[in-house]
């Protein structure tokens, strides 16, 4: 599998990164398991996991994908590139939570106990934090950088103009800046096109994209009018009403019928076409693939070979061409 540089650090990744959201949770070890290794028989490098996850997880289930992560990596760590996120809520104190230099430095301990590990080539801030000066925070990122802990850092579901606030800090204080960005992106969610890629390619940073699947959507298995099926991610308790709010609308349903209709005349799985959309943004460094059981990994896998001719983009971009106007808020 393709590798492509990660920025501007010295990191190179594949096109493809295995997500552990579901690690601990929908999957258990051995399907977790079962994924990794799959992964790693088709040559991906990369995977991205939280101290949060799994996904949806109560306060004493958190960091059981990092777990999971750590226990498989034994005796193979040198050979894959590992990022993990902090900054979401790992305890009832005030303290356990957010970009607080004291929070991510704590959080980064007990993740590479959880992960075995004595580095993290990407630790990632999962959210933006806004009772916390960002000067605090980069300069926190500025020192596990320097300590060697970490290789590079990046952000996660920040607004164009935090991240350019976050690297003009970086400039003024002779900060590391961060290498990379890790967003949502897919054909039901377009709007990062108006202004964070531009400045993610201006300052030549790395994009590793979550959701190019629309947790699930874009796979055409669901039915507007039905329930979600509980093992999916849309009916997954607190995180599943997260997912509905974002994409379970008629107008995803519509686009997603017609996505179909299109993958159907080519002869490819609209989950492959999916993923191969995001990768043929050359802003994208790689797709991070979510799945719960390794029988839905195949299709995906093939999306890095995949290149789409001129004209499935020219009609994949005309049928997504309003989620790139939309709603940034979902």
């Amino acid at each position: 599998m393709q590798t492509k540089q990660l920025g501007t650090s010295d990191i190179h990744v594949t096109h493809l990164c295995m997500g552990t959201a579901t690690f601990g949770g929908q999957a258990d070890q051995a399907a977790s398991f079962a994924m990794l290794d799959a992964c790693a028989d088709v040559g991906i490098n990369f995977i991205d996991t939280a101290n949060v996850y799994p996904l949806g997880a109560q306060m004493s289930e958190r960091g059981q994908s990092e777990t999971v992560v750590g226990q498989w990596l034994k005796g193979r760590r040198q050979h894959f590139v590992l990022a993990t996120k902090a900054g979401g809520v790992m305890g009832p104190s005030a303290n356990e939570r957010g970009s607080s230099k004291q929070h991510l430095l704590t959080a980064l301990d007990a993740s590479l106990k959880r992960l075995q590990t004595d580095y993290v080539d990407v630790y990632q801030l999962h959210y933006d934090d806004f009772k916390t000066p960002l000067v605090e925070t980069i300069e926190a990122m500025n020192q596990m950088a320097i300590s060697g802990r970490i290789r590079a850092w990046g952000i996660s579901n920040f607004q164009a103009w935090r991240l350019a606030r976050v690297i003009g800090l970086c400039e003024t204080h002779q900060w590391v800046k961060p290498s990379l960005i890790q967003p949502r992106y897919n054909l039901l969610f377009r709007q990062i096109e108006r202004d964070l890629i531009p400045l993610s390619e201006a300052e030549q940073l790395g994009m590793i994209c979550y959701n190019p699947l629309a947790g699930g959507l874009l796979s055409a298995k669901h039915q507007f009018a039905a329930k979600p099926n509980d093992n999916s991610r849309f009916g997954q308790g607190a995180a599943g009403d997260m997912y509905k709010d974002r994409y379970w609308h008629e107008r995803e349903f519509l686009a997603v019928q017609q996505y179909a209709q299109l993958a159907k005349e080519c002869n490819i799985p609209l989950v492959q076409m999916a993923v191969a959309w995001v990768l043929a943004n050359p802003a994208v460094t790689c797709a991070i693939l979510g799945a719960s059981r390794v029988e839905q990994l195949p299709d995906v896998f093939k999306a890095s070979d995949t290149v789409l001719t001129e004209s499935v983009m020219t009609r994949l971009n005309e049928i997504s061409h309003e989620f790139r106007m939309g709603d940034a808020s979902r």
